[in-house]
Formats: C-alpha cells, sequence, structure tokens
C-alpha cells in the first residue's frame, strides 16, 4: 500500500529547509544591514501628532464663557431690564474711539497674536520627544522612540568603547550631538571606534529619519 503524500526530497548538507532553522540574523556589527522596506504598500513613517488637549481647553473654556456672558445680558435686556454696565461702557468706548487708538491697536495685536499662536498649533505635529520609527510593513501600527531612551542608549554604546572616560548625547530631530572625553590610547583611533559604535547603534535604534552624528572627542584632563 502507497503512501498518500510523497516522502520529502533529501536536501543538502548544510542547508535549512522551509520549515527548519532559519539562518541567523546579522548582527548589528555585521558588514551588512537590513533596509527598511520602501514600496507602494509601506506607509510613510510620519510624526506623531500632539492632541493640543491644554490649548484646546483653554480656547474652548474662554469662548464658552465670553458666551454664556453675553447670552445672559441679552436675555435680560429681551426681558425688559436694562444691559449691564460692562456692555454699555463696552458699546460707548467701540463708538467713540477710532482705529488708530493705542487700545484699539493693541487689542487687535493681541486677538491677532492669539489667532496665529492657534493657527501653528494646528499645523504643525508638536510632538517633538518622540522620534517616529521605520514601519516595516502595510500594518497600521506606528512606532516611536523616546528621545531620552534613544540617549541613554547611544550614551552607554558610547561609554563601551575602549578609552572613553565620560560621554553626553543631545538626541535632536536632525542631529545626534556626541561630547566624550578620552583618558588612555590615541584620540584618533579612539575617535574611530566611537564613531563606528555610534553610527552602528543610531542605525540600531530604527529611525525612519535617522539624524546626522556629530562628535566632539578631546583628552580628559588629569587631576593635579
Amino acid at each position: 500500500m502507497s503512501h498518500p503524500y510523497p516522502p520529502p526530497d533529501p536536501e543538502p548538507d548544510g542547508e535549512p529547509n522551509a520549515a527548519g532553522d532559519q539562518a541567523p540574523s546579522e548582527s548589528l556589527g555585521g558588514p551588512k544591514q537590513d533596509k527598511p522596506r520602501t514600496g507602494p504598500g509601506t506607509p510613510a513613517a510620519k510624526r506623531f501628532w500632539s492632541g493640543r488637549r491644554v490649548p484646546a481647553a483653554i480656547t474652548a473654556a474662554l469662548v464658552l464663557g465670553l458666551d454664556v456672558l453675553f447670552l445672559q445680558d441679552i436675555v435680560s435686556v429681551r426681558s425688559g431690564n436694562r444691559a449691564q454696565q460692562w456692555r454699555r461702557s463696552l458699546a460707548q468706548q467701540l463708538s467713540t474711539r477710532h482705529l488708530d487708538d493705542t487700545w484699539i491697536i493693541l487689542g487687535a495685536s493681541v486677538c491677532a497674536a492669539l489667532g496665529l499662536w492657534l493657527l501653528v498649533l494646528a499645523s504643525t505635529p508638536g510632538v517633538r520627544q518622540v522620534l517616529p520609527m521605520t514601519r516595516r510593513g502595510p500594518s497600521g501600527v506606528r512606532a516611536g522612540l523616546d528621545r531620552r531612551a534613544a540617549e541613554l542608549v547611544l550614551r552607554d554604546r558610547a561609554m563601551e568603547v575602549q578609552g572613553i572616560r565620560w560621554a553626553k548625547v543631545a538626541v535632536g530631530r536632525r542631529r545626534i550631538k556626541t561630547h566624550a572625553t578620552s583618558h588612555f590610547r590615541d584620540l584618533p583611533d579612539v575617535r574611530a571606534d566611537l564613531d563606528t559604535a555610534l553610527t552602528q547603534a543610531v542605525r540600531q535604534l530604527g529611525l525612519a529619519r535617522p539624524p546626522r552624528l556629530k562628535v566632539r572627542l578631546r583628552r580628559a584632563q588629569k587631576n593635579a
């Protein structure tokens, strides 16, 4: 009686099959790195947008308070009562003051500045603390990396370089500034190792737009 499924073909020695162990992924220090997938099926990684809860709450509270104040006075006037003193004074000031008056210009400038501020908040992402990471596929999952966490990772990687005594890393959206001191070894050798280590570490972070790396290395001062 023959088996309903044919036996699998023998495999050459040293080659994994489709269901077997996969080849180990290259580490960060390898000569090649996995490149982010780009194409029509992979959406671009954009910056995260802030909810603007505080400015929105303040603006809504101010608008609501003014609306309630004017509505209350209008209802009072419609009921046969006189308008409140602040409203009569405001109407008199608006009818007597000219457009070139100092207070009119000052009030218009303040309103224009507040309006411009709200427009800037509405048209900019605002979340500067989170750096967007590369999106590996068409899924809707988005990932971001906090700048403080990136600074700690890069600083630890810098301190692992032989000869580094002190290091400080500041991560920005477009540039990574690194200040370090070395207490032994030649500075060119230490700088080369530090550049290599930090370049690999930045690549390992998986950022969508890796900032440019700027390294400043100097000799540590000897204590007297």
